[in-house]
């Protein structure tokens, strides 16, 4: 069991509770034990915190820092099992420590493919031997994501999966996506829904729009995704089966929710920071540089704006980093042949804090709700809040101190971002996770 931990006046940020202010947070025995404006001289604390041992009693020093409940993220590539080229449990757990997360969801595009309960739980396995963030594992929803015949759901609940998905492609028949989603309405489970209706994207690589002409590349139009949520939010209204809409990247996807939230649908949504943050004119920028190459790819201004609004009012629902690492050899290809992905959960929160945050378009409230809060609701995680009792899971966040983004200090084995060389605020400088330090900057 981890030394009780004593941090001290940070800002802390809870949406769940309300609270906002300077707070002292008390840790014992992994959770929150106490919360106070300032502990000392209570709960058997002294008056001065040097006159702990810190063999019983880690202090931590936090006035100026950000405190909130450990992050968490729904959408995650640990690319475990049988890719290590790319990522290991160990490096993509640290990246995740690095970017104050605590919590994260693994996804099944793997080799093999999650999709027997052995293999849920040998991630499960794993994670428990050499992660040091909390893993939870989503299953495939078809055998080998081939979209012929459903995965034993049941089975897969049983080992240990708290979703389904075929995320990097779409379930295509949509009786077999009707049949998904009502058999995880059954067992209590949602649909992660890569929506898309892949005879529009075929051999796309970007946005399909003026960046696209003018380099010469093949684009992807905004209708294969909208297309794939309006439908999937139909199969849901129709089934009852709770379904979730990952990486939204249209105004027109936008649209749809709002049509399939005033119709009563059991669906909720995320957006990236990428699609949050950045958009196809990042092409002309990076020109050939498969660091931009992403999917969804990248969209216009227009889209990145109602993205933002859907996010401000509460239509979209959660912030998840889609954190996809590849390989130098990999992202070194031409960008046609490269493989989609960015590395994005080690710059999430700084992104996103100076984009949104900082120019006033998004309070930090109600990131940090997006980012914590509604990841725990969807999926029925403990965390997610700062309350006496609750694990203590937290996450320190310095807001004031500009650094510049190098991927080579990653800890990820995946280097592939677009924001190498840019100045961002918001870095994390310290994730415990049951109380335990398990990042720490510098």
């Amino acid at each position: 069991m981890s030394k009780a931990l004593w941090i001290r006046q940070a800002y802390a940020i809870d949406p769940q509770s309300g609270r906002e202010g300077t707070t002292d947070i008390l840790v014992e025995k992994g959770v929150i034990a106490a919360i106070d404006g300032d502990l000392s001289g209570k709960r058997g604390l002294p008056e001065d915190p040097k006159a702990l041992s810190p063999l019983k009693v880690q202090v931590v020093e936090a006035e100026g820092l950000l405190l909130t409940p450990g992050l968490i993220d729904l959408h995650v590539h640990l690319r475990v099992p049988g890719q290590v080229h790319k990522e290991t449990m160990e490096t993509g757990t640290r990246a995740a420590a690095a970017g104050g997360f605590t919590q994260i969801l693994t996804l099944p595009n793997t080799q093999p493919v999650i999709d027997r309960p052995e293999l849920v739980e040998e991630v499960l396995s794993l994670a428990k031997e050499k992660a040091v963030v909390r893993v939870h594992v989503a299953a495939s929803v078809t055998l080998g994501q081939r979209g012929e015949t459903l995965a034993p759901l049941g089975r897969l609940s049983r080992a240990g999966a708290l979703a389904f998905t075929d995320d990097g492609r779409p379930v295509r028949d949509p009786f077999l996506m009707a049949m998904a989603l009502t058999y995880a309405r059954h067992l209590g489970k949602v649909i992660l829904s890569h929506s898309e209706e892949p005879a529009f994207s075929r051999d796309g690589v970007c946005h399909q729009g003026k960046v696209a002409l003018r380099l010469g590349l093949k684009g992807i139009p905004s209708l294969a995704e909208s297309l794939g949520v309006m439908r999937d939010i139909q199969l849901a209204l129709a089934t009852g089966g709770r379904l979730h809409l990952m990486h939204l990247s249209t105004k027109e996807s936008v649209e749809a929710l709002r049509w399939g939230k005033a119709m009563g649908a059991p669906i909720t949504a995320e957006v990236t920071p990428h699609h949050l943050a950045l958009t196809t004119e990042e092409l002309e920028r990076w020109r050939y540089d498969p660091c931009t190459k992403v999917n969804p790819p990248l969209r216009e201004e227009e889209d990145r704006q109602a993205l933002v609004e859907a996010l401000r009012e509460g239509l979209i629902d959660i912030i998840a980093t889609d954190h996809a690492p590849h390989s130098r050899e990999e992202k070194s290809l031409s960008y046609e042949e490269a493989p989609f992905g960015i590395s994005g959960l080690e710059t999430a929160f700084p992104l996103l804090y100076e984009t949104l945050v900082r120019p006033g378009h998004l309070k930090l409230t109600d990131l940090v709700r997006r980012l914590t809060v509604e990841p725990a609701r969807l999926l029925g995680l403990p965390g997610g809040k700062l309350l006496e009792g609750e694990p203590a899971d937290l996450s320190l966040f310095d807001l004031h101190t500009p650094f510049v983004v190098d991927p080579e200090t990653f800890q990820s084995k995946g280097k592939n971002t677009p924001l190498k060389g840019r100045e961002l605020r918001g870095r994390c400088v310290g994730t415990f996770v049951a109380g335990k330090e398990v990042w720490r900057l510098g």
